[in-house]
């Protein structure tokens, strides 16, 4: 007796019957699910606080954080000699820079040519292996789609000896070499090569906050990440202050003001943002005319942004961030403080903009100033595009194949449980007030109210925000020179996130409760030389802030971690400081990296085990209802 199908069902099963011409059409989509569920997932590489290093960063999305060195040595090892294999990946590092190097010494030969390309073609069909011949096809350089698919897909026989069908191939094969050389398109085939292998060398790219402040080309990061094939992006607490600025809110664009002055970084700013400077400087040197350009335009800058802070923290009892209203309190006649019952000095500074009846109102020049500084930044076409992309490509958190990755933390309690805040009449904490703050971060870029302007400060700078958690000091570190005053206390999630059955019941608060499910955390730096040790909690949490920024190197004794994760397990790869593009390209010297492998599967994880393959295998259930309905006589598929 043939079972009916609920017609709700039925009418499903119809709709997705219109995507399938034949029966034949409708088998050959179940059994290529069916065939790819079986493959082994892909590798994800995991990065975070690159905080504007851009030749760094650069250098190890080229080398793809190691890996094309380590499979060059796996590969070709046996083949090529140490000198060989260094040129080798270099080229697919480099490619343009490296055969231009190459033209000017005139040793451009075919068989150089011929060598190169059956190298990377050798490279890029084992790293292929774990993929459908589908997605090798949409991995590849659009203009070089048939070549590449061509010459990827012809194996020669290991014991030398062809086949006439084989010699077909071979002939083939060169000839579309032959022709590449007589043509002069080889050097742009090569570059097209190197990048189908460093597409399949990563098939996921996390990048867990903060691509802003502190380096100089944060910008041209965001340039590599919008053209990366696969990727998100965790937002920092700095990520988060510019995209508060690019939002219109003036506190964060005081915020984003101080930090470049601060870091020495204003042409991201001016050359990078056609964010113009001449009105600021211009009024620090009038205001500040004792001081240095450099001091005048920091001094000018801070009193305005602790005014826009005053009256933000005023008009948002709920951010409950009163200790921050302290301009108010500063005694500058004889040049102290009180802060939370003590006395500490204060710098004898010029303040002439601060009415001490009301501190925390803008001058009207000052109003002039703001005013003229949110048109830029709310108008920056470059500035907007980038900000966009971080939204369309970013979130608070993220919980992906099993894993939970966020760049801050989940406020705790002091007795680590979940901390509870109370936004306009409303409780949340853990996921709650995570989804929360990505919902309003959106807001204010999309409506631009002030209330969800005024949150995206809250975000960059809250003791309990989820991407701070800690307590900010930038008045006392700007006007206070005993630097025991500077010390931030950090929201009680930094102690407990050591513990595994913490970070268990935060796996557990996401839906994530796999044993191998893991947290992967940014933000705070690990100090190597103090014997930190990344991994915590028994390796149910892991921090990768290892210290891209150079102004954290010496802490942190290394230059950055990349989390790897693919089919086999979980492993960290500790990258020592890089020195320049330039240098890179000209010697071939690369970035050292060890390699740490903490977590190893059980069993390897094939599609079906990740996010893509139960969407995958979900699909495939249908189908197979389909084929059933149209077998039974329930459905019609020929029309």
């Amino acid at each position: 007796m043939v079972k009916e199908t609920s017609s709700e069902k039925l009418k499903y099963l119809q709709l997705l019957g219109e995507q399938f011409p034949t029966l034949e059409s409708l088998c050959t989509e179940i059994t290529r699910i069916s065939a790819q569920l079986s493959l082994p997932k892909g590798t994800e590489h995991f990065m975070s606080d690159i905080h504007g290093e851009y030749e760094a960063f650069c250098h190890i999305m080229n080398n793809c954080s190691g890996v094309i060195r380590e499979k060059v040595n796996l590969w070709l090892g046996d083949h090529l000699t140490s000198a060989e294999a260094d040129a080798l990946c270099t080229l697919i590092y480099y490619p343009e820079a490296m055969i231009k190097q190459h033209q000017q010494k005139e040793d451009l030969t075919p068989a150089w040519y011929r060598t190169q390309v059956e190298n990377m073609l050798h490279l890029a069909r084992m790293l292929s292996s774990k993929y459908t011949r589908e997605k090798v096809r949409r991995s590849m350089p659009e203009n070089w789609a048939f070549l590449l698919d061509e010459l990827m897909h012809y194996q020669t026989d290991e014991s030398g000896e062809l086949t006439e069908q084989e010699d077909n191939r071979r002939r083939y094969h060169d000839a579309i070499i032959d022709s590449l050389i007589a043509t002069s398109s080889a050097p742009d085939f090569i570059k097209a090569l190197a990048v189908l292998i460093k597409n399949l060398a990563v098939d996921r790219l996390h990048v867990v906050g903060d691509i802003f402040d502190r380096g100089p080309r944060a910008d041209s990061i965001v340039d590599i990440l919008m053209h990366h094939h696969s990727v998100d992006i965790e937002w920092g607490n700095h990520d988060v202050l510019w995209m508060g600025a690019a939002s219109g809110s003036t506190c964060c664009i005081a915020g984003v003001l101080r930090n470049s002055l601060a870091y020495g970084n204003m042409d991201i700013l001016e050359r990078g943002y056609g964010i113009p400077l001449r009105e600021l400087s211009l009024f620090a040197e009038k205001v500040y005319p004792s001081l240095s350009l450099k001091e005048a335009l920091l001094q000018a800058v801070n009193i305005i942004m602790f005014k826009l802070e005053g009256q933000l923290i005023q008009r948002n009892p709920d951010f409950q961030m009163e200790d921050r209203l302290l301009l108010h309190k500063a005694d500058w006649e004889n040049h102290q403080i009180e802060i939370a019952g003590q006395m500490w000095p204060l710098k004898d500074v010029p303040i002439p903009t601060v009415d001490p009846a009301n501190p925390y109102c803008l001058s009207a020049e000052e109003e002039q100033l703001m005013s003229s500084m949110h048109q830029s930044f709310t108008h920056s076409l470059r500035l907007h595009e980038h900000i966009a992309f971080l939204y369309r490509r970013g979130w608070m958190y993220r919980a992906f194949n099993g894993n939970l990755l966020y760049h801050g933390c989940i406020p705790l309690n002091a007795d680590g449980s979940f901390l509870e805040k109370t936004f306009q009449g409303m409780r949340k904490s853990g996921k709650a007030f995570m989804d929360y703050a990505d919902q309003i971060a959106r807001r204010a870029f999309y409506t631009g109210d002030q209330a969800a302007l005024d949150f995206m400060w809250y975000l960059w700078c809250g003791t309990d925000s989820p991407v701070c958690g800690r307590q900010i000091k930038t008045f006392a570190r700007a006007f206070i020179p005993d630097e025991q005053a500077w010390q931030e206390p950090r929201n009680a999630y930094y102690q407990w996130y050591n513990k595994e059955e913490t970070c268990r019941k935060i796996l557990a608060e996401f839906d994530l409760t796999d044993e191998n499910a893991c947290i992967v955390n940014g933000h705070t730096p690990i100090r190597v030389t103090h014997g930190e040790s990344p991994l915590k909690a028994g390796g149910k949490l892991v921090v990768i802030d290892g210290g891209f920024c150079q102004a954290y190197q010496k802490t942190t004794g290394i230059a950055g971690y990349t989390l790897i994760a693919n089919s086999h397990g979980m492993r960290l790869m500790s990258h020592q400081p890089f020195t320049s593009l330039r240098d890179a390209q000209e010697t071939g010297r690369d970035i050292h990296s060890q390699s740490f492998e903490f977590a190893t599967f059980p069993q390897r994880k094939l599609v079906i085990d990740t996010d893509h393959g139960k969407v995958l295998y979900e699909r495939m259930v249908d189908l197979t209802k389909l084929l059933a309905a149209c077998r039974d006589g329930q459905i019609n598929l020929e029309k």
